[in-house]
């Protein structure tokens, strides 16, 4: 058996871009965890009367890259880069990592931002940002 090409997490990063694929920039937080874009498929219900042997039908659907998630460390700002990533929309963003060979790319609007103030650990926050399109597979500069 060959072996494992496997890396731990420690390098990757999450860029904002604008309303074209342009001018990335870090998004100013202290990324902890990244989930990148996933791909659902709805599979909708085909059958009907004559259905062979009474067994349901099913049609390839829509697909959907469904949503990415960081978790960062929360450091209180005057400028929340989080709720400017709420406020701009629907823009680019870039999820790569240092040692990786491609890079994801997609148009997402951030729809949460959530943040955690316990007693006796660190603050933490996180965002969720809705996929809208196909995301791609670009080769790392």
């Amino acid at each position: 058996m060959a072996a494992t090409e496997a890396t731990i997490g420690y390098g990757a990063w999450m860029k904002r871009g604008g309303v074209t694929a342009t001018g990335f920039a870090d998004l100013g937080v202290e990324i902890m965890s990244i989930t990148p874009p996933g791909v659902t498929r709805d599979a909708p219900d085909a059958t009907h009367m004559s259905s062979p042997d009474q067994y349901r039908e099913y049609i390839a659907g829509m697909m959907d890259a469904g949503e990415v998630q960081i978790e960062y460390n929360f450091v209180p700002e005057l400028t929340d880069p989080m709720i400017t990533a709420i406020e701009a929309g629907k823009v680019y963003y870039q999820i790569s990592h240092d040692d990786w060979t491609v890079i994801f790319q997609f148009q997402a609007i951030c729809t949460a931002v959530s943040r955690a103030v316990p007693l006796d650990d660190k603050m933490t926050g996180s965002a969720t940002f809705k996929v809208s399109g196909k995301p791609t597979l670009e080769a790392a500069a």
